[in-house]
């Protein structure tokens, strides 16, 4: 009997190690990519559950507004001589295209008691020559007895034609710093933020000043609603036929918009859980914000930053307090119509997001915290952080993994279904509580328009905006922190 040859037999089972060693890999790599993509599937279901319930809530709510705006009383409270004073801030740099439309919009208010204050942050263009100009300012002689914490006050000036619009020239010190030399300036008793892009309905303060009247010891900030001006004419400062815009990309915005801004908001604030104000369109208690330092100015999103803060602080100081948001108010705000400016604003808002929640984490599942604590922040965290990281991921692996026969085509038109085929639901959704109550847009065609929008945004822009946040995490992890340029268009007149 002859005796087998070692040197043989090692070489035979090195020869068949390899491709066992490979089938080992790619069974590891197909389990992985199963259990991500079903762990997708179902981060998604419960999203959605979240995303539904905040939508649904919302309708009752936007109908009892609409009841609310639409009720003429017999004794009309916004006629009384005790209403609180309302100082209007308009932080501005390089704003030359839009500041004389948004500050006209401001000083045509129908509230009785307001004031403007625009801050000059630093332009180097021409916004304080064309404000100079447009509405005869003049410099006021005495010296500024305030000491304002922020970068230095080079001069305030005092229109002649309108003396309820002030403007404040400074060094440059980015949206939070120029918004602070308003609060520290103005002895109103509220202040509304809105960008100098922007454009406020003519009863928009009126109507975003109710639940300060309403609950007047208890209400410390209220937003309204914000939608997209682009597309529309702009006539005294004021939009009063909205229309859609011509371009695809701020034409997609006007239903996201619609959606985050108008039915999402609404559902939170009827759940409590509301820690977002738009920095377009925001009121707040001037002395509260002031005791708390203002805005930040070491943050991406500082509306955000400033919201959670006050909700803070209430808290740890015991008192009851409301923030509110209040849907028949509309501020137009001009969006971006390229993609480069698109991608930064988003990445912006997204790491922003990921900041604030690193900031404010001993707040996160805290039962000291309440709702804002327990459901809020945790909401934020899982369905606007975690879950666009986790689309963007799939939407990366997953067809590839289904052509490399990884992952089976039936999981992957689930995934699909239950991000982008969901999404057009809740476009519809929005849709529907717009065309219920309040119905800014009236026609048939725009009504239709929406629907289409529906589809477009979630095949095609969705994947797109999900892949923009996910780009922006090797800037967040950087510790980059600008803002990119916003390119104005400026308002048709």
């Amino acid at each position: 009997m002859m005796e087998s040859n070692p040197i043989i037999l090692i070489t035979s089972s090195s020869v068949d190690f390899v491709p066992l060693v490979q089938l080992f890999f790619e069974e590891a790599l197909a389990g992985m990519i199963q259990m991500f993509g079903w762990f997708a599937i179902l981060l998604y279901i419960l999203i959605n559950v979240l995303y539904l319930t905040i939508h649904t809530v919302a309708l009752p709510k936007l109908q009892t507004e609409f009841r609310l705006a639409e009720w003429d009383p017999p004794y009309e409270t916004l006629n009384s001589p005790f209403l609180p004073g309302v100082a209007v801030i308009i932080p501005a740099y390089n704003e030359e295209q839009v500041i004389v439309d948004s500050v006209r919009s401001s000083i045509n208010l129908e509230y009785q008691d307001n004031e403007t204050i625009v801050i000059n942050d630093g332009s180097d263009d021409a916004t304080l020559d064309v404000l100079i100009e447009t509405f005869d300012l003049r410099s006021v002689a005495a010296p500024c007895p305030i000491d304002f914490p922020t970068e230095p006050v080079k001069q305030v000036y005092r229109s002649s034609a309108h003396p309820s619009l002030y403007v404040i020239d400074k060094e440059n010190g980015g949206r939070s710093d120029a918004v602070n030399a308003g609060v520290w300036f103005t002895e109103q008793e509220l202040f509304c933020t809105i960008d100098a892009d922007t454009i406020l309905d003519r009863s928009g303060l009126n109507e975003v000043v109710k639940p300060f009247i309403r609950e007047k010891k208890s209400v410390i900030a209220a937003g309204g609603t914000v939608r997209v001006a682009n597309g529309n004419r702009v006539e005294d400062g004021d939009i009063s036929t909205p229309e859609f815009p011509n371009k695809y990309l701020p034409g997609i915005q006007v239903l996201e918009y619609l959606r985050a801004f108008y039915s999402g908001r609404a559902g939170l604030d009827s759940l409590g859980l509301l820690i977002i104000l738009s920095g377009a369109f925001g009121v707040f208690r001037t002395d509260i914000v002031q005791d708390i330092g203002g805005y930040r100015t070491d943050t991406l999103t500082e509306d955000l930053d400033l919201v959670i803060r006050l909700h803070k602080h209430m808290i740890d100081a015991g008192e009851e307090y409301t923030i509110s948001f209040v849907p028949a108010p509309v501020a137009w705000t001009e969006v971006p119509e390229r993609w480069s400016v698109l991608m930064a604003q988003r990445r912006r808002w997204y790491n922003g997001l990921i900041e604030n929640l690193i900031t404010h984490r001993q707040m996160l599942f805290n039962p000291r915290y309440g709702r804002i604590g327990m459901f809020a922040l945790p909401y934020f965290l899982i369905a606007e952080v975690i879950g666009p990281l986790v689309e963007s991921v799939g939407y990366l692996v997953l067809p590839i993994a289904v052509v490399l026969g990884l992952f089976k085509p039936a999981p992957f038109v689930l995934f699909f279904l239950v991000t982008s085929g969901f999404g057009i639901f809740l476009s519809w959704y929005a849709t529907y509580a717009e065309v219920w109550t309040f119905r800014r847009y009236r026609k048939v065609t725009q009504i239709a328009q929406l629907m289409a929008l529906g589809v477009l945004e979630n095949i095609g822009y969705r994947q797109i905006r999900t892949l923009i946040k996910f780009t922006g995490i090797p800037k967040f992890i950087r510790g980059n922190t600008e803002w990119g340029e916003m390119t104005r268009k400026g308002f048709d007149d």
